[in-house]
């Protein structure tokens, strides 16, 4: 057989060699191989069939990475800065006459460009630059673009799948965080409704799960408890620690144990929980229909408003303490109380309703709310037109928090 023919038979036997192996990198690719199998056989081909001698792979993921070393000293991988010396490539470069002496230890430098950007730069160079010849990295430069191309692809199809699989998983965690912490929230249906008190409620949650809580309870037949609370944070984190929160409450909230234990061991048990990472701002009060007496710590949260419909007199209700979590122990604690002697509101609210913005930029604030609450009409139509003026459940881009509240009508 003369040469042409040897040379024929060779070619044929080389691009062979080449369709079966882009045919079994993507069955590999098909079998879900990991990063780290893909990369070896990418490594085996290259440097065993292909007699490539150096290898580097660089990747994108959040910060460039070196995925491959393969025939390279630490101290070549040490000087090659990614942004500096690799990211001006665009197309396949020549580097051996490269004015950078690292990149001229290579022969080759292979972008990869996925969805128009560079995901990879792939460098390769011979083992031995004396061979005489065609260097196997311009020999099969295209092959090895080919291959390099379909490995780092399949890559980054394995880092957005499991980029999905998480995101899957946190929805779901989501989703049980916030049928979780709604329910937290007493069902405004068993709220009281008579000839003593009305008490109304608003819950809006910013995101999926919400940090803010709230809470009513008959203690007996003739008191009443309840509070508001919101938790420092967002996310499942602050909604494990309220609904814990609301457990210890509920413990605790009884006849029997004074205001100010109530909010120690509060405070106690939201340390030990929270670590000192996260804290719980929180009014709780007691009211009872026979002594009109309204007893209440406000533990670091925005003062809700007191109303006297006849006097037209308005409060805040600020005596207290720091809120829970924020220290080992309280400081000072001062027992808030006040005499409904008329027919009177009370408006308690978090944080998020005053610091929404109009549109002109202007904090919504408590000046606004005094203008809502002071006035003739029942509390759930103060709540209401709240509710509607500030466009909470339209859509308000404004709102940047949680927003609850509950507002209840003394009847005199």
């Amino acid at each position: 057989m003369d040469l042409t023919g040897k040379a024929s038979i060779n070619r044929l036997k080389l691009s062979t060699f080449k369709l079966n192996t882009l045919l079994t990198i993507t069955k590999a690719i098909n079998s879900n191989l990991s990063q780290d199998e893909l990369l070896k056989r990418y490594e085996e081909i290259l440097r065993t069939d292909l007699s490539i001698g150096k290898i580097l792979i660089y990747k994108y993921d959040k910060e460039w990475e070196l995925i491959l070393s393969s025939g390279c000293s630490d101290q070549i991988i040490k000087r090659i800065d990614v942004e500096k010396d690799l990211l001006s490539h665009k197309e396949i470069s020549f580097i051996t006459a490269s004015p950078n002496p690292t990149l001229r230890v290579f022969d080759n430098i292979i972008p990869v460009i996925h969805n128009n950007k560079p995901i990879a730069f792939v460098l390769i160079g011979d083992i031995d630059e004396e061979t005489e010849g065609v260097s196997p990295t311009i020999k099969h430069l295209h092959f090895i673009q080919t291959l390099s191309n379909i490995i780092i692809v399949a890559i980054e199809n394995l880092r957005l799948n499991k980029e999905a699989m998480r995101q899957e998983v946190l929805k779901k965690e989501l989703e049980l965080a916030s049928k979780m912490q709604s329910m937290l929230i007493p069902d405004r249906s068993i709220l009281p409704h008579n000839d003593k008190i009305l008490v109304s409620t608003f819950y809006n949650p910013h995101l999926e799960v919400g940090g803010d809580y709230y809470d009513f309870m008959q203690l007996n037949k003739n008191e009443v408890g309840f509070c508001i609370a919101d938790v420092s944070g967002k996310g499942i984190s602050a909604a494990i620690l309220m609904s814990n929160f609301q457990a210890n409450v509920r413990a605790l909230f009884t006849t029997e144990i004074p205001l100010r234990e109530i909010a120690v061991k509060l405070n106690e048990r939201v340390m030990t929980n929270a670590k000192g990472e996260k804290f719980i701002t929180l009014f709780i009060a007691k009211y009872n229909y026979n002594t009109r007496i309204l007893e209440y710590i406000n533990a670091g949260h925005n003062p809700p408003i007191f109303y006297d419909i006849k006097t037209k007199e308005l409060v805040y209700l600020k005596d207290g303490c720091v809120g829970m979590g924020m220290l080992e122990e309280i400081p000072s604690l001062q027992i808030g109380s006040i005499e409904v002697k008329n027919h009177s509101k009370l408006f308690c609210y978090t944080d998020g309703l005053v610091e929404l913005i109009d549109e002109k930029g202007v904090s919504f604030g408590c000046q606004f709310l005094e203008k809502y609450i002071a006035n003739n009409k029942e509390i759930d139509q103060n709540i209401s037109n709240i509710i509607k003026n500030q466009k909470i459940l339209e859509g308000n881009t404004a709102i940047f928090d949680d927003i609850s509240i509950i507002g209840i009508e003394f009847y005199k």
